[in-house]
């Protein structure tokens, strides 16, 4: 009977990926976040590499690692697409002797492993987005305690993604408030400028007429609408300044890098000919990051999966305006 090297997808693949894509992670920026617990897990297992990986629907990004370097590798080529189908853990004793896995490069030479012991990242919804493994060179056997320990870091991994994705969510609230803050400060400065300026007649006028009680009460009107209004320009001021991107800005220029960075070597790895191309003009204006990532990156891998070797695979991106909303068109071909 043949056996297959590829997984199967699991039943719920489409929300596995959706609840992945909630966290929306910038696989090139996060290594430091998981850096000492893939160490820490080297460190319990007694193996010579420990990797933390997450998987979507056509890579497997290694956002940290200890005794390997590596990015990210093409998910049909991963043992993590098996772990992410299990409850507990999946473990081989020897990658030489399993047919799904004898063949690929990382157990000839020069890495040649022999042992895998993966734990499943699973999110507070239940899917399994990644997984931690462990692997070495020689023949080994986990103790019950230690694969108890694995377990409590990948908890931990789950724990810190979260606390990441609150955070952010807080952040884009806070945005979300200060821009509504605006728009209401607007609505209110061209009514309350009226109502200044008519009570500046008023006040000549009752002056002129020495009409000492209306004046009085003109006065009341324009000290408090100039307060107002003064209010409404302090607002409004925060967006005529010209401020630097946030770490939670993107502009165009930047997006082109991160893109180029995590998808050329999957491009190399096909003999496919990469491209980003920007509008120039738009370069430098600044954008939310929220998943641009993860729907740009899909549409990359997407198109790189269907393109032949020595094919082109172009990415236009450009900026436009409508409504007085920001607009990010994107063209994968």
């Amino acid at each position: 009977m043949r056996v297959s090297t590829i997984a199967p997808i699991p039943e719920n693949e489409m929300d596995r990926i959706l609840n992945l894509y909630e966290f929306d992670i910038d696989y090139s920026n996060i290594e430091n976040t998981f850096k000492d617990l893939s160490t820490l897990a080297a460190k319990i297992s007694g193996t010579d590499i420990s990797v933390v990986n997450l998987i979507d629907s056509y890579t497997q990004w290694s956002i940290a690692s200890f005794g390997l370097e590596v990015d990210q590798t093409p998910r049909e080529d991963t043992i993590c697409q098996f772990t992410i189908l299990e409850n507990e853990h999946f473990e081989v004793e020897d990658l030489s002797k399993d047919i799904r896995f004898n063949s690929k490069s990382y157990v000839d030479s020069p890495l040649s492993l022999r042992y895998y012991f993966g734990v499943p990242l699973k999110t507070n919804a239940g899917h399994n987005i990644g997984s931690l493994c462990v692997l070495d060179k020689n023949l080994k056997r986990l103790s019950p305690e230690k694969i108890e320990m694995l377990k409590i870091i990948a908890n931990e991994i789950i724990t810190r993604l979260s606390t990441i994705k609150v955070v952010q969510d807080l952040k884009n609230k806070l945005k979300s408030d200060k821009e509504t803050n605006k728009k209401v400060a607007h609505d209110i400065r061209g009514p309350i400028a009226g109502i200044i300026g008519l009570s500046e007649i008023l006040k000549d006028q009752a002056a002129e007429n020495k009409l000492n009680d209306i004046l009085d009460l003109v006065n009341l009107i324009h000290r408090s609408g100039r307060s107002v209004l003064d209010l409404a320009d302090e607002i409004l001021s925060e967006k005529r300044i010209s401020k630097p991107n946030n770490e939670d800005d993107f502009n165009l220029l930047i997006l082109k890098a991160k893109l180029l960075k995590l998808y050329t070597p999957q491009a190399k790895i096909k003999d496919i000919h990469f491209v980003v191309n920007i509008n120039e003009q738009q370069k430098s204006i600044p954008f939310a990051k929220n998943k641009v990532l993860q729907i740009v990156g899909n549409l990359i891998s997407n198109a790189m999966k269907f393109t032949n070797q020595n094919g082109d695979v172009i990415v236009n991106l450009d900026l436009t305006q409508i409504d007085n909303k920001l607009n990010l068109n994107i063209v994968v071909t």
